[in-house]
């Protein structure tokens, strides 16, 4: 078979998945916000506002919230299939623009979350396979085991007290100073808001990287072929080079990719502690008032960047070795 038909058909069945994933997440997703026990009704006009059952319905028809579900979110589904999302009821403003306010802000947490954690905790982990059952290794494992039973929330309110209150290094929360106008903040204002809780996301997700490379190295280096390896005379680092990063790489970047939805869900509670006017606290404010259109826009935009982030790792498999290349036949 041709090889641009096998391309097309590959890209073809990647295109449904994707389209089958967002639908079952907008449609569970939906299901969620309207079992849940709130009010959007009363979350939108606030439960002290003395407002008439009247009110409250007129309210509920102009936000077409006196529909049956299914109704609601085959008009909803309709909508967004054009391109409209709806209107969030909590920050009275299109799901589209709320989305693309805060997209660049929470990529850019995850971003640097993502690649510090994954550098460092592949190199903690290449050193601790190097140095295996040493009292460097012990110290470093003992470290990952209590970041990874550690909550993200417990971890951010720790920094936040010691680097913010007690030392004031860093800003207490947001993502730019306060009152200072749009265009004065500088790309250096960002940055010193962006750290803190970024080093938050990311430190938890050192430990796993960390832990799974070790133990990984470990296997390589006490496998047949190391052994043949010492016997020819490499020790040290190139004995690592030669035999154990290749192998290490695959399972190394497997784990990051794989972290995509954890990162996600990380960001939710360092975003809320930080008070970083990214995504995790948009689907906070979301759930916490009912807002269907925000939690679905926010929902479906977490699903697609997991579902971006596993394609991208099954592509660079066959990058890094293309015996494991999806599609091959192993000879």
């Amino acid at each position: 078979m041709d090889v641009s038909v096998i391309t097309i058909k590959k890209s073809a069945a990647v295109l449904l998945r994707m389209v089958l994933l967002l639908l079952g997440v907008s449609f569970f997703s939906f299901i969620l916000i309207v079992s849940a026990p709130i009010d959007p009704v009363t979350a939108f006009v606030g439960a002290e506002s003395g407002v008439s059952e009247e009110q409250k319905a007129l309210v509920a028809e102009y936000w077409g919230l006196n529909k049956p579900p299914l109704e609601r979110y085959g008009a909803w589904l309709f909508n967004a299939l054009h391109g409209d999302m709806g209107v969030s009821l909590a920050l009275r403003r299109p799901v589209t623009a709320v989305l693309a306010e805060r997209v660049l802000a929470s990529l850019a947490l995850m971003a640097v979350a993502w690649v510090f954690s994954g550098l460092l905790g592949f190199i903690l982990g290449v050193a601790c396979g190097a140095k295996r059952y040493s009292l460097f290794d012990k110290v470093v494992r003992t470290f990952c085991f209590v970041l990874s039973s550690t909550p993200v929330f417990w971890i951010g309110l720790l920094l936040l007290m010691f680097f913010s209150v007690s030392l004031g290094w860093f800003p207490l929360g947001l993502s730019v100073p306060i009152g200072k106008m749009a265009g004065e903040v500088t790309i250096g204002d960002r940055i010193h808001h962006l750290i803190l809780p970024a080093f938050t996301l990311s430190i938890t997700g050192v430990s796993s990287i960390a832990l799974h490379t070790r133990q990984k190295l470990i296997d390589v280096l006490e496998s047949d072929y190391s052994l043949f390896a010492r016997a020819r005379g490499e020790q040290g680092w190139q004995l690592i080079k030669r035999h154990g990063l290749r192998n290490i790489a695959i399972p190394a970047v497997t784990l990051q990719f794989a972290s995509f939805s954890e990162l996600f869900g990380g960001s939710v509670l360092a975003e809320n502690v930080f008070s970083y006017p990214g995504l995790g606290s948009a689907v906070s404010l979301a759930g916490n008032q009912g807002d269907l259109p925000l939690f679905l826009g926010v929902a479906l935009f977490s699903a697609l960047f997991v579902f971006v982030g596993n394609l991208t790792a099954n592509i660079l498999y066959g990058l890094l070795n293309p015996e494991i290349r999806e599609g091959s036949v192993p000879l």
